[in-house]
């Protein structure tokens, strides 16, 4: 073997070594989330903003040696300081975005450069989004007939429960939050009895029960008229419309009570029309019901595929995350290369 031969088989050992300890060379910065859930979501957003100089480790905040869930839990390392280059908090926004430093949590959400959080109420508004729930469909059913307009479907949600949306806004910004809480706007907001064909219906019925609504708190609260539409300016400067609204509500409410329900439907109706093609471009009963055992072994669980889906990534709001995380690494790896250049001309000076 020549020597140029072994120098490039050393050469390319040493390269590709580097590449399995690649982390070892990186700064680590641990991302403390709120639930097992946000692991794996705040996963999917950090490794976009990842590079050669710095990774993130998520995991949930502990305390004496025990693990913690929540917002508080992880805005705690805020509150003690121990945030920073090497640590930093990834929660959901909740209200505390929209409420623009109202509160205390708020004015932490919104103004600390070391925490970051969703802009959409939860983690779970952004696994719902809605162009991206034909795909969830496909990866339950193994079916990508689109027989549902999921999109069109949450505008017209959306624009159906905006106008109580913003009075809900507006009781949390003043004193009177506790006469209209988010427990009475999301019964206000409920829906029942979702199928594919009667959609639209269950959407106008949703429309009338929303006007009502707003007009028994408009003759409450006449007061509130003159600084309706200031309100309404200044959560579009936030990034929320009538076309949006279903990304700003409770989380849990929209993936429990909304999506889960209608994906539900729409994903027995695929499965249904998967299982008679099968049944009828079967030959014999044998091939039926083997066919029909492979296909309904396949078939996912709908909650499961929508913790999973990552097609948020796409999305508007994805860009406003994705932006706050850069800088913070631009700002990371440019402090690390100045103490490094630091450290090696200190290390000059003491070798003269």
């Amino acid at each position: 073997m020549s020597k140029r031969l072994r120098d490039n088989l050393s050469s390319s050992y040493f390269e590709a070594a580097d590449r399995l300890t690649s982390k070892d060379a990186r700064r680590r910065v641990v991302a403390y989330v709120e639930s097992y859930d946000d692991v794996f979501f705040w996963r999917s957003i950090l490794s976009c903003v990842e590079n050669d100089k710095l990774y993130f480790e998520v995991m949930l905040p502990s305390r004496e040696r025990r693990l913690e869930r929540g917002k508080k839990a992880a805005l705690m390392s805020v509150l003690a300081d121990k945030v920073g280059r090497n640590m930093i908090a990834c929660v959901d926004a909740d209200y505390d975005y929209l409420e623009q430093g109202a509160t205390e949590t708020s004015r932490i959400i919104i103004g600390n450069p070391y925490v970051f959080h969703t802009y959409a109420y939860a983690i779970e508004n952004l696994q719902c989004y809605a162009p991206s729930l034909h795909e969830v469909c496909v990866a339950v059913t193994l079916n990508d007939h689109s027989i549902f307009n999921f999109t069109e479907y949450l505008r017209q949600y959306s624009q159906a429960i905006y106008p109580l949306f913003v009075w809900s806004i507006w009781f949390y910004r003043t004193p009177n939050y506790k006469e209209y809480t988010m427990n009475d706007f999301l019964k206000d907001i409920e829906t029942s009895n979702f199928t594919v064909r009667n959609a639209m219906n269950q959407i106008n019925l949703l429309r009338h029960k929303v006007e009502k609504k707003v007009a028994s708190l408009q003759h409450r609260h006449p007061e509130a008229r003159q600084h309706r539409q200031e309100l309404i300016n200044d959560l579009s400067r936030l990034g929320v419309t009538p076309d949006n609204t279903y990304l700003y509500i409770q989380g849990h409410h929209l993936f429990d009570k909304v999506v889960v329900p209608m994906l539900e439907k729409v994903c027995d109706k695929l499965v249904n029309e998967r299982q008679n093609e099968i049944a009828r471009e079967s030959v014999h009963g044998t091939q039926r019901r083997n066919e029909l055992s492979c296909y309904n072994s396949r078939v996912e669980d709908i909650e499961s595929m929508l913790r999973k889906n990552t097609g948020f990534l796409s999305s508007d709001i994805m860009q406003h995350i994705k932006s706050d995380l850069t800088n913070f690494v631009n700002r990371t790896c440019n402090t690390t290369e100045e103490e490094q250049m630091h450290q090696t001309a200190s290390t000059d000076y003491n070798d003269r």
